[in-house]
């Protein structure tokens, strides 16, 4: 992009922030104006290159902004002021944190000379963000805005990404300061360690290539190196089964032969039994989060796991390795390639397959014939209509499992969700994010009729942008996955879990967006093409069975050796 500044010309900060962004390459900001950054705003109207989106909640923006993240690979931004517009960031930055999505958020600061003095709409942002953020600066002088936000950048997107907070006070933003293009700082050329030595490559291969029943645990790092491509090739060099986890699925296409599913809490039969068996796990760009592994002690004691992660904090953290090897994904995968010595498993890929026909016969066949409409089968309808090809942004509960167990993904990052954090409300703001960032998506938005209360406001602004965004919001009047706990554990004391829903369709009208609503099988398959034909937001409610529970699942604290498969599997 153009720049406007020249070095030493003498302007404001609020420009020296807006040039900064412009010159890293920024073209959407999601945000709200407040007293403490109205100086950024005044200098937002110089810069029409810079597209800002009003969002209705500062929660909202950060989704946004993570959402814009996913889809792109580069910082989302975000703008809010002082006091409890920052500290409505939180949830969002503790959710990009922990699911690795760069952002940099700038936020308005009380004038310097009030800090600490408990100032009207001051907080210490500072404090309320480090744990939740790879970094973060408070900004006292106008000088110092463009070295920080460049810093900022750079730290967001090195090695495991994550979100930083620029918090700059207004005087800084008032004040005028020489503009100057920040030097590359001497420890930002110190090099991330992304690939293997010969040494961790040929002990990789030596386990790989003495297997007799390998298996990939494939994570969001794999999209973050960003090729499932590579992964492919080692796969198919060896007939290695590959699962993904929540937040790698679409790495690879769900209907290729050696996808056996995503593993954990409520993933596939195939997935979860495979690591009681192989005898070497590939572990790629993932974490051993505790809804993969289950009971740590009961996951795969035989195996011989092969731990491969550009965070070293990682390796060894919540399961030991056999080698744990630092680095990139990508570069590792295609070096190792040419040392792995080609071969057929068909006795190894037959146990999937039984393992695979099991939970046909008891989860999924039942789930998509079912006299009334149940939520796997609108997103096997959802599937088959876009031909896996749109991108799912999908909400957290049972609409997450559903969005996750029964879309076809054939099209590479194109399933967006809240892993780590788990946060609902995520999916409306984030796929918004994805549809700005890149326009071309089909972007559909998977979401319970409980998530979409918690950020409903950004509603008004996907009107307000007029994007092309569907919604398929999953309706059974309940907080659906603490209700299948409470009925299955709890003896279905159904505490609080009972939604008194408003009418969406008077709702989405007063948005001024299009809705319908789908109570069966063919209702809802219409409905879908009448989405898809119209041009702008429309949202789609789907009726489901108000006692669907999703299945398979781990009980919390068991192994995976302990499985559900079904509730019939159930003492």
């Amino acid at each position: 992009m153009k720049s406007r500044l020249k070095t030493g010309q003498k302007v404001q900060g609020a420009e020296i922030v807006c040039e900064s962004l412009l010159r890293h390459g920024v073209s959407v900001i999601f945000g709200y104006p407040g007293g403490a950054n109205i100086p950024i705003y005044d200098a937002l109207y110089k810069y029409p290159e810079l597209k800002h989106v009003l969002v209705r909640h500062e929660q909202g923006a950060a989704h946004a902004a993570e959402g814009y993240a996913w889809a792109t690979g580069r910082p989302g931004v975000c703008f809010t002021t002082s006091g409890p517009g920052a500290t409505n960031l939180v949830t969002g930055l503790a959710d990009a944190m922990l699911d690795s999505i760069p952002m940099v958020c700038l936020t308005g600061q009380v004038p310097s000379k009030m800090l600490g003095t408990d100032a009207f709409q001051e907080a210490d942002v500072l404090g309320v963000t480090l744990p939740v953020t790879k970094h973060n600066y408070l900004v006292t002088g106008a000088g110092d805005i463009a070295p920080s936000i460049y810093e900022a950048f750079h730290l967001a997107t090195a090695g495991r990404p994550g979100p930083v907070v620029v918090d700059i006070t207004k005087d800084a933003q008032a004040n005028y300061a020489e503009f100057a293009e920040p030097e590359i700082m001497p420890e930002f050329n110190k090099k991330i360690k992304t690939d293997a030595t010969a040494d961790e490559l040929d002990s990789l291969a030596l386990l790989l290539n003495n297997a007799e029943k390998p298996l990939i645990i494939a994570g969001h790092g794999v999209l973050l190196s960003g090729d499932g491509k590579s992964l492919l090739k080692v796969a198919e060099s060896q007939d290695i089964p590959v699962t993904l986890t929540q937040l790698g699925l679409s790495a690879i296409p769900h209907d290729h032969p050696l996808f056996m599913g995503m593993p954990g809490m409520h993933g596939a039969v195939s997935a979860n039994r495979a690591p009681l068996e192989a005898d070497v796990i590939l572990a790629l760009g993932m974490r051993f989060h505790d809804r993969v592994t289950g009971k740590v002690s009961a996951y795969a004691p035989q195996a011989k796991i092969i731990h491969i992660d550009i965070d070293p904090s990682e390796l060894g953290k919540n399961v030991v390795p056999e080698i744990a090897i630092v680095g990139d994904v990508k570069t590792i995968l295609n070096r190792l390639l040419p040392k792995l010595k080609k071969r057929k498993n068909p006795l190894w890929l037959d146990r999937f397959k039984l393992w695979k026909k099991e939970e046909e016969e008891k989860v999924i066949n039942p789930e998509l014939n079912a006299d009334i409409l149940k939520s796997a089968a609108v997103i096997n309808l959802l599937s088959k209509e876009t031909r896996g090809l749109a991108t799912i942004v999908a909400d957290v509960g049972q609409n997450q499992m559903y969005a996750a167990k029964y879309y076809c993904y054939r099209k590479y990052n194109s399933h967006f969700t809240s892993g780590g954090l788990g946060t609902m409300g995520f999916a409306l703001p984030a796929g918004m994010g994805a549809k700005m960032a890149d326009p071309d998506r089909e972007v559909w938005i998977v979401i319970g009729d409980g998530g979409i209360q918690m950020t409903l406001s950004e509603l008004a602004t996907i009107a307000q942008e007029k994007l092309d965004i569907k919604i398929a919001l999953l309706n059974n009047n309940y907080l659906g996955m603490v209700r299948q706990w409470q009925e299955l554990f709890y003896k279905g004391n159904y505490s609080q879990v009972r939604l008194k829903n408003p009418d969406f369709q008077k709702l989405s009208e007063g948005f001024g967006i299009k809705s319908e609503k789908a109570d069966n099988l063919n209702s809802a398959g219409q409905a879908i093409k009448n989405a898809r034909d119209f041009k702008g937001p429309y949202l789609i409610e789907f009726v489901v069975a108000a006692d669907e529970n999703v299945f398979p699942m781990l009980p919390a604290g068991a192994g995976i050796d302990e499985m559900i498969i079904s509730k019939a599997d159930m003492k």
